[in-house]
C-alpha cells in the first residue's frame, strides 16, 4: 500500500522560496504554487488596464503591477493579482512587510490555464478583503470585462463589450473597453 505524503509549508518557507525562485509563487494554506507565465496578449491588456486606470483614478490611488504581493489573511491565500490599486495608504500583513492587505481594485486578466481558477476560488479569496470594492476580469479571448462589485455586503457582477464604458464604484472612475483591447491580438483560445 502506498501513502501520498502532502507537503505543508509555513509562510516563512514560502517567503525564503519567492527570494531564490525564477518563478512567482502563490502561496495559500501551507502549499506553494508556482504561477504560469502569460502571452504577449496577456502582458499587452495588463499594461492597458494599468494605463486607463492611471488616466481616470486620483493620484491618492496607487496602481501597481502583478509584481506586488496581495496577502489575504482571513483565508491565508499569498498572490500576485495582475494589477493591484491600493487607494489611500497601503497596509502591509503582519507576516510579510511586502504584501499589501488592503487593495481597493484587483484585475486579473483570463488566461485559458486560470480563468476558472481566476473566477472561481481564487475571486472567493479575494471577496474577503474588507477594502476591496471591485474585481475586474479583463478576458483573453473577446473584448469583454467583468466588474465583480460590492455594494454594502452584496456583490454584483456585470459584463461590459466593445463601444461601453465600464463604471467603476471606485472614485466615479469610468474608462472604455476599446481603449484596453486597441491594437492587441487576442489569444486564440
Amino acid at each position: 500500500m502506498t501513502t501520498a505524503r502532502r507537503l505543508h509549508y509555513d509562510y516563512a518557507d514560502y517567503v525564503a522560496a519567492l527570494e531564490v525562485s525564477p518563478l512567482k509563487l502563490e502561496y495559500c494554506d501551507g502549499t506553494i504554487y508556482a504561477m504560469a507565465g502569460g502571452t504577449p496578449a496577456h502582458a499587452q491588456l495588463a499594461a492597458a488596464t494599468i494605463i486607463a486606470l492611471h488616466a481616470t483614478l486620483p493620484n491618492t490611488c496607487r496602481i501597481s503591477t502583478s509584481d506586488l504581493k496581495v496577502r489575504i489573511e482571513d483565508t491565508d491565500l499569498s498572490t500576485f493579482p495582475d494589477v493591484s490599486v491600493v487607494c489611500g495608504d497601503a497596509k502591509a500583513s503582519p507576516l510579510d512587510v511586502n504584501a499589501v492587505t488592503n487593495p481597493t481594485l484587483l484585475v486579473e486578466v483570463t488566461s485559458r490555464s486560470t480563468e476558472d481558477y481566476d473566477r472561481g476560488e481564487k475571486l472567493s479569496h479575494y471577496k474577503q478583503l474588507a477594502s476591496l470594492r471591485a474585481v475586474i476580469f479583463v478576458s483573453h479571448r473577446s473584448k469583454r470585462i467583468t466588474l465583480v462589485a460590492r455594494d454594502g455586503a452584496a456583490w454584483s457582477e456585470r459584463d461590459f463589450r466593445g463601444g461601453e464604458a465600464v463604471a467603476l464604484p471606485v472614485h466615479a472612475a469610468t474608462f472604455a473597453v476599446d481603449a484596453i483591447y486597441a491594437g492587441i491580438a487576442l489569444d486564440a483560445a
